[in-house]
């Protein structure tokens, strides 16, 4: 027989926004159920920046000093080398607050410590290996959802249902929540490379006619996202990674005495990109946030960190209601009336960045010189604010009112 729970709100989805949803609705005294299909967090190649705007959620919350304790290596600058130039670009020093750079850390340790945390809440459930399958509906409202545990079925009823499950979310796709696509130029293949000591102390991107490659320092390794046209990865691998081997070494020299660790494409991770966004986000007992509500490219590594937002706004404006058993539908249109702004304006710069440079960096035949904006962001420091402000704070910064 089905096992029965019943809650006031369930989170399906254990990754930043849904476990920081959950963590902040138990934290203001909602009972809450957390769903999270895998065993464990252990997914390598997730989004690992840490940027300003999470930092700053950890210190209001308490917990950024125990929170840094944690291994992992700071980012104040940023800069992007075209051809055999470097070119800086954001410059994060410069934020207020103790967070003024980008923390890169295995985002398996983030949810471990996120979830740490959450579990000595008396009102918080985590339920590991346990996926979300089906919405319940009472009329047009959900009512709960079924799920699959490691014990078998089970059936969750809840006053609120948030769908944290992700760009291929099935609770969106249940509530038939319809969708806005806007495509994208480029998938990127993502891989470890050993990190040597005389290598450049920062993390930085590399670009060439017909490539791009995004290197993340993460002290032992380098963390490499390597940028292709849409559609382009089986015809790579029909090349042989022996091929894709000398292509690295050739944009990056000083990595051609350790591609060699890259075996066979068992070693190359697929990022299929996708930028999308729902039209609505909620319907009557249901609201979508993070990829479930809107996918991100990974363009500034900002997706985490807007999932994130999202929670911390959608904990201020539903804790109160739900403790009080008086949520509206109107509460939760609020959230997306909140998140839709930040989120249009951070997809607009992100796709007149795919269109305007990626798309053309990756069909260049020949050497091409840098943009006039990262000329000038190179040149006057005091810029180079600009794009730190957006990458690291993003647009309407949320903070902690629960």
């Amino acid at each position: 027989m089905s096992q029965i729970f019943t809650t006031t709100c369930c989170v399906v989805g254990g990754g930043p926004a849904g476990l920081m949803a959950g963590f902040l609705l138990a934290r203001a005294g909602v009972d809450v159920i957390v769903l999270e299909k895998h065993a464990d967090f252990l997914r390598d190649f997730r989004g690992d920046t840490i940027h300003p705007s999470t930092l700053h959620i950890m210190d209001e919350l308490g917990l950024l000093d125990e929170f840094l304790r944690l291994p992992h290596h700071k980012a104040y600058a940023l800069s992007a080398w075209i051809g055999e130039r470097q070119y800086k670009v954001a410059d994060f020093s410069s934020l207020p607050g103790k967070g003024n750079f980008i923390a890169f850390m295995p985002q398996w340790d983030f949810l471990d410590f996120i979830a740490a945390h959450a579990r000595a809440l008396t009102n918080f459930r985590l339920l590991m290996n346990t996926a979300g399958e089906r919405l319940l509906f009472d009329g047009d409202r959900v009512c709960g959802l079924s799920a699959t545990g490691p014990d078998g079925e089970l059936t969750i009823k809840a006053r609120l249902v948030i769908a944290a499950d992700g760009r291929g979310s099935h609770m969106r796709d249940d509530a038939r929540l319809p969708v806005e696509d806007f495509g994208a130029p480029m998938d990127v293949l993502w891989f470890k490379l050993p990190r040597k000591e005389s290598d450049p102390d920062e993390s930085f991107g590399r670009v060439a006619p017909g490539r791009m490659l995004a290197m993340i320092d993460r002290g032992s390794y380098w963390q490499c996202g390597c940028v292709i046209p849409k559609g382009d990865a089986e015809k790579l691998r029909q090349k042989g990674i022996e091929t894709f081997r000398d292509s690295i070494a050739g944009l990056t020299p000083f990595l051609a005495d350790r591609v060699s660790v890259l075996k066979d494409w068992t070693d190359v991770n697929l990022l299929t990109v996708q930028v999308n966004r729902l039209k609505i986000w909620s319907r009557p007992g249901l609201l979508c946030i993070g990829d479930a509500a809107h996918a991100m490219s990974p363009v500034g590594g900002v997706g985490v960190n807007l999932a994130i937002q999202d929670a911390v706004a959608a904990a201020n404006l539903l804790s109160a209601k739900l403790r009080d058993n008086a949520l509206s539908d109107d509460d939760l249109a609020a959230v997306q009336r909140r998140r839709e702004f930040p989120t249009r304006v951070t997809q607009a710069i992100q796709l007149a960045i795919q269109n305007r440079v990626v798309r053309s960096v990756l069909s260049a035949e020949k050497p091409f010189d840098a943009p006039l904006a990262l000329r000038l962001l190179n040149a006057i420091p005091l810029l180079r604010r600009l794009p730190a402000r957006l990458i690291g704070l993003g647009v309407r910064p949320e903070h902690i009112q629960t």
